[in-house]
């Protein structure tokens, strides 16, 4: 199988993939044709069927898994394929374990380090709101460790909302530790509840989309509003430090045009925006590395819209691939 990371310009691509999506749309000349997003474990890639009427075109829909012939082009910097032939593949024929993204760490592991953190807060009232979600929560742990921290950009693939999670704590941790002005348990508490929204605004693997709350609300607002409810189920939780953790939530993307409903006025809030912002694009650079793993002789990668830069890889990236 040739992972969809392993492709370029030119190729001529046979094999099972997983359809994400599938839409149809309508060219100049008045003629419909697909527009179709394939997906692996390596990540995804747009394709288009021009004739799908073809008698070679079998009928398909979203999350099908089919096995397709196709040549691969470059269309406004991006790749893409045409796709000839598509047959729905039968049960038996694909593993999925080749189609479902994942974090290279485990999972457990990851979590048990999560678990490490909150047992380092010590105000009594957010170590109860911790455990409320990352212990007590049977579901709410389920779903937590296998999200998606996006749907795309970052961390999108199995197990990114908790590494994500896990490394913002990190960073947030070493800044307590150097500069005594920061709230330890608020900030830890913060940076381990900043995404909770996420596990209700991206659905599962492998649709990953956003659900309709994603859409409405955002995982700001909606986490802010667990944080809400989880604490109206502690008693004497104090209303204050329930303002505090929400703003943190509420501020950590740090500017109105990412999304922030407010600006930081808390440290703690500054902090953590720093360290959310942080991991994002520094993972951003560690994916755009490992896509082009497979292309040694290629240092510099383009304009990345993302980092806004045209970005140059540097260093061992034989762990990458």
């Amino acid at each position: 199988m040739l992972y969809i990371q392993e492709m370029n310009e030119g190729m001529k691509v046979s094999g099972i993939y997983l359809v994400k999506s599938k839409t149809t749309a309508t060219a100049k000349n008045g003629r419909e044709y697909n527009n179709v997003i394939l997906m692996d474990k390596t990540g995804s890639i747009d394709c288009k069927i021009w004739e799908p009427d073809s008698a070679a075109i079998d009928d398909f829909d979203a999350l099908d898994y089919v096995d397709v012939v196709g040549s691969v082009s470059r269309f406004n910097g991006a790749l893409q394929i045409s796709l000839s032939r598509v047959r729905r593949a039968a049960e038996g024929e694909y593993d999925t374990a080749d189609y479902l993204p994942k974090s290279p760490y485990n999972i457990d592991e990851m979590y048990e380090t999560l678990l490490k953190f909150i047992d380092k807060v010590e105000n009594p009232y957010l170590k109860q709101l911790l455990n409320h979600f990352f212990v007590d929560d049977e579901d709410f742990v389920r779903v937590f460790k296998n999200a998606s921290a996006a749907k795309t950009i970052h961390h999108a693939f199995v197990g990114g909302l908790l590494q994500h999670t896990v490394y913002v704590t990190n960073l947030c941790y070493f800044f307590c530790r150097t500069y005594p002005v920061l709230n330890k348990d608020l900030l830890l508490t913060a940076a381990i509840c900043h995404d909770i929204g996420k596990t209700r605004e991206i659905s599962a693997f492998p649709k990953n989309d956003y659900t309709d709350d994603g859409q409405l609300l955002g995982h700001i607002t909606i986490g802010a509003e667990m944080i809400h409810d989880a604490a109206k189920e502690i008693p004497g939780f104090p209303a204050e430090l329930e303002s505090d953790l929400k703003h943190c939530i509420l501020a950590h993307h740090g500017e109105y045009e990412y999304g922030s409903p407010k600006k930081p006025a808390l440290a703690e809030a500054m902090a953590l925006n720093f360290a959310d912002n942080a991991d994002a694009r520094l993972e951003t650079v560690t994916e755009l590395f490992r896509a082009n793993a497979q292309k040694p002789d290629s240092e510099w990668l383009g304009f990345n819209k993302i980092l806004d830069s045209n970005i140059r890889r540097t260093g061992d990236l034989s762990n990458l691939s």
